[in-house]
């Protein structure tokens, strides 16, 4: 029966232990303000309900209430343990008599934990250590009381029965207290890892979800494991099925051996290898990619994935295209430059000699068609060299319309021995650009010369000028000649290309050059039999041009 009430009066003192801890466990509360003051009247509370459940045996009272003024002076400090104390004392006194030594143990009790606790802060001593020590510290304590105050001093059974029924409840609700702190630190621990993995996958699922790059992971039996949501708006797949056709659909056909090989070689060797290789699109245009095969090593060194990074590499394309444009055109100009200069000698003497010969000799057959083609010869090797040589160029703002209207006059004697008419759709009366008023002109005779010459049966050629929406003036020339086939249209412009049986393709060279000089930009439209529409867009002035110096390359 003795053993039965120890075993009930630790059981609820277990259960007052245990309740807030587990109330703290299932509802996430906000930490309180003054945790020592409530965590000191709490157990102060528990201290009373200990003494009133008392175990009273053979005429002596067992309780326990100095076991939760040990914790509270182990875990939240003086002040806590000292609130905790009053109460326990308050209750002592008030059930039962002998006041003086009551008090005098509890005040020494009190100031030697007090600076036990001082002591074990400045060592850092753990918390459950702290109360090890303080439960030896009682136990000597209440031997110095005991002897002091000689109170039942022949009575050692009952002595050692109470120091070991509080050890007991310390032991106790040390360890509730320590169980609940390690699985509080083990679940914040599981939480702050859910966290930063939840945080990390978003990172990770952010960058896959929104780069430009494809992402695929194969295994090594080329079974695809995932593909990134960029081949739904780069090559406009909306869903693929995680099987190897899917890939084998996007990835041309020509190029389908070169990567199963490229794959091989990377199982073998095991290190990332990058191929060139195109994708097709959902229309069926293909795009070409770099892409980087990536091993991925598990256990043993085997290798458990494959991950294929493929970037769009079109624009890099162009723009080497674009480069090799550039070197072929100033090859070009420095070697027109050469041959313009050799020739024009020579051509100058042989141009002289024949007028001379021609006053000379009157009745001299061919001279008019042989002086006609030395000045068509002159006439190259000026564009050539108006192509190839550095110019100093100071911009004027001049009316477009104004440099239109001088051209087609200066062409109307050419549109009216071959029937055509210059029809004029202006949008408006004035329309600024910085240029230099010369070059705009014979980039507009070079057109409308060609024009001209692509309607041997004579029509109309529309004139159109206007201010488009972008703030850019739009120059349109339509024809209704022959027209041009579409595989053409993308090598107009380039240094002698022409279609014409004896056009040398520097005329719209320049022109391109011209525009591009000023910003603007040329396109071409055409259907053969239909007749070529071009167009123009220069950018309007909007503030007082400055001389700049350009060197034509």
């Amino acid at each position: 029966m003795f053993l039965f009430d120890y075993m009930v009066n630790l059981a609820i003192f277990s259960l007052l232990v245990s309740t807030p801890l587990v109330i703290r466990s299932f509802i996430n509360l906000k930490p309180l303000k003054y945790p020592q003051f409530w965590g000191g009247l709490y157990a102060g509370a528990v201290s009373i309900v200990l003494v009133l459940l008392a175990v009273k045996q053979q005429g002596y009272v067992y309780d326990i209430r100095y076991s939760p003024v040990i914790l509270m002076f182990a875990y939240l400090g003086p002040v806590a343990g000292v609130i905790t104390g009053m109460f326990a004392l308050s209750i002592r006194l008030l059930s039962s008599g002998n006041w003086f030594p009551a008090i005098a143990g509890w005040a020494f009790i009190m100031g030697t934990f007090t600076m036990l606790h001082i002591y074990f802060s400045r060592r850092k001593l753990p918390l459950f250590k702290r109360c090890l020590a303080l439960s030896g510290a009682y136990v000597v304590l209440y031997a110095c009381v005991v002897f002091t105050f000689r109170i039942l001093v022949d009575e050692p059974a009952f002595h050692l029965q109470y120091v070991c029924f509080v050890l007991l409840g310390v032991l106790v609700g040390g360890f509730l207290i320590e169980s609940y702190e390690r699985m509080r630190r083990t679940t914040a621990e599981r939480n702050e890892m859910a966290l930063s993995l939840s945080a990390s996958e978003y990172q990770y699922r952010l960058i896959a979800e929104n780069t430009s790059d494809l992402i695929v992971v194969m295994d090594p039996d080329h079974a695809i494991r995932y593909f990134s949501p960029s081949h739904e708006f780069v090559l406009g797949y909306s869903s693929l099925t995680l099987n190897r056709a899917e890939l084998d659909r996007i990835i041309n056909p020509d190029d389908g051996k070169m990567f199963d090989q490229t794959v091989r070689k990377l199982l073998e060797q095991k290190t990332s290898i990058s191929m060139e290789i195109r994708f097709r699109h959902r229309d069926g245009r293909l795009i070409p990619f770099d892409s980087l095969c990536k091993p991925v090593e598990g256990k043993e060194g085997r290798i458990e994935h494959i991950v294929i990074i493929s970037r769009d590499i079109s624009e890099r394309k162009k723009a080497e295209e674009f480069l090799l444009q550039s070197e072929k055109l100033s090859v070009v100009g420095e070697l027109a430059a050469g041959v313009a200069h050799e020739i024009r000698n020579p051509l100058t003497t042989i141009k002289g000699f024949l007028q001379l010969y021609q006053i000379e000799n009157p009745t001299m057959k061919y001279g008019e068609l042989l002086q006609d083609e030395l000045g068509r010869i002159e006439i190259i090797t000026s564009e050539l060299l108006s192509m190839a040589k550095p110019q100093a160029i100071a911009y004027s703002v001049t009316n477009v319309k104004d440099v239109i209207e001088q051209t087609l006059e200066f062409l109307t004697p050419q549109s009216l021995m071959n029937n055509i008419e210059f029809k004029r759709e202006y949008v408006g009366e004035y329309f600024p650009v910085a240029c230099v008023k010369n070059q705009l002109k014979q980039v507009f005779l070079n057109i409308l010369k060609n024009a001209i010459e692509s309607m041997p049966k004579g029509g109309e050629i529309l004139i159109g000028l206007r201010i488009d929406p972008s703030g850019e003036c739009l120059i349109a020339i339509q024809d209704q000649g022959c027209g041009i086939p579409e595989e053409h249209l993308q090598r107009l412009g380039q240094p002698f290309y022409s279609l014409k049986e004896k056009g040398t393709g520097l005329g719209l060279m320049i022109s391109h050059k011209i525009i591009k000089q000023y910003h603007g930009r040329i396109t071409y439209e055409s259907k053969v039999g239909e007749g070529t529409r071009i167009e123009i867009r220069l950018p309007v002035h909007h503030e007082i041009p400055k001389q700049v110096e350009h060197i034509d390359k």
